[in-house]
């Protein structure tokens, strides 16, 4: 059995809530889960804590072998209990072809201005 922490959403409409869960990666996201190891609030300022976590109880499951999705891994990587290799892509900042022809028109224009 392939085990998964992750978050499961719990709250009303546009006021989401999470609770961390271990369970079975083919349960579906807010079905049936094996132990809830903490709790996630989107909504609260950048300058409390969003997230709440029994961290022996993390450190027991990932032992045994649990995966932790991205967003779990962030917070235990926040905890100490895992390192979460930071995700680059830099194709996703260029512009698109569009873009890059409108900017390479402006440029000729303003070259063309600064020459006159």
């Amino acid at each position: 059995m392939s085990l998964k922490i992750r978050l499961a959403r719990r709250g009303t409409k546009k006021r989401p809530f999470y609770q961390i869960v271990v369970a079975d990666a083919r349960a579906p996201r807010d079905g049936r889960f094996i132990e809830k190891i903490g709790t996630y609030n989107p909504m609260l300022g950048k300058d409390q804590k969003r997230y709440e976590l029994d961290v022996e109880a993390a450190k027991a499951w990932l032992a045994k072998g649990a995966q932790a999705t991205d967003r779990v891994a962030r917070f235990f990587d926040a905890e100490g209990l895992l390192k979460r290799a930071p995700r680059n892509n830099p194709e996703k900042a260029k512009p698109g072809k569009r873009a890059e022809e409108r900017a390479a028109a402006k440029a000729q224009k303003a070259g063309e201005s600064a020459e006159a």
